[in-house]
């Protein structure tokens, strides 16, 4: 009896060592196998994050998109076409006949008179194509004042002058004796309605040649009168200083010419009807 326990407790022992034994290196196989895998995955994910950072900033850094084209319309551009326009410099007036102009003032702040002298300005150029004419004179006006005031003065043509075209710039010849007194040049849009046209300040010495801009608001043509176009020219306005309103003041004219377009001047037809009717 003794003998066959003790048979049984060997046999017993020596199964469970065995069992032991066995289950050890299956459970050690899967473990090593399980970080294996681990180890290679943290491997190609610390590998691959590089790349993918290097990648990134190439996406990002690619062409913008654009804004814009060369065909894309110009606002800048619109309503420009050479194609239009017949730019020319025509003369308005030499101030060869101090006849043609009269001159007014106040009478209880000062006396105004005008004449002709000889002279012309040396740096003006005669214009391309005009007539042959005359251009020895220049348009002389005095000033004495009878005491200080907040005045002016006008410089006006026996009839208004009519500009042919559209009017572009509007510029003369004057002699500044460098006083603090404003030019402005009054003309009359194509329906009659006034504008005040700053020339320039006249606080400069000899001669000098202002030139005025016409702004694109003072209408100069309508469609539904084609008989006529372009500005009228009625006056020449100086306002005076108050602080010079004293002594005598001298001023002098000449060569008053525009840039005008004469696009559709030009290029009426012959047969076409007119309108004044």
């Amino acid at each position: 009896m003794k003998k066959s326990i003790l048979i049984f407790g060997l046999v017993f022992v020596a199964t469970m060592a065995f069992a032991q034994t066995a289950t050890q290196p299956a459970a050690t196989q899967p473990a090593a196998q399980a970080a294996q895998p681990a180890a290679q995955t943290a491997t190609s994910a610390a590998t691959a994050q590089p790349t993918q950072s290097a990648s990134s900033p190439a996406s990002s850094s690619g062409p913008a998109p654009s804004n814009g084209s060369i065909d894309s319309p110009q606002a800048s551009q619109i309503g420009i076409s050479s194609a239009q326009q017949d730019l020319r410099e025509i003369s308005v007036d030499k101030f060869e006949d101090d006849g043609f102009w009269s001159a007014k003032m106040p009478q209880d702040i000062g006396i105004i008179t005008l004449r002709r002298f000889e002279g012309h300005p040396a740096d003006a150029k005669p214009v391309p194509g005009d007539v042959k004419e005359s251009d020895k004179y220049v348009l002389g006006v005095k000033v004495q004042f009878l005491h200080r005031a907040v005045t002016e003065a006008e410089i006006i043509p026996v009839r208004p002058i009519p500009i042919p075209g559209i009017t572009k710039t509007l510029s003369v010849w004057v002699v500044g004796r460098n006083v603090n007194n404003v030019l402005y040049a009054i003309v009359s849009d194509h329906f009659g309605n006034l504008a005040k046209i700053y020339l320039g300040n006249l606080a400069f010495t000899g001669w000098k040649k202002l030139t005025a801009a016409i702004p694109p608001n003072i209408r100069q043509s309508d469609p539904r009168y084609n008989d006529r176009q372009g500005l009228t020219f009625e006056k020449f306005l100086i306002e005076f200083d108050p602080a010079q309103t004293y002594g005598s003041y001298y001023i002098y004219f000449d060569d008053m010419n525009a840039m005008v377009d004469l696009f559709a001047e030009d290029n009426r037809d012959a047969d076409d009807m007119n309108d004044s009717w």
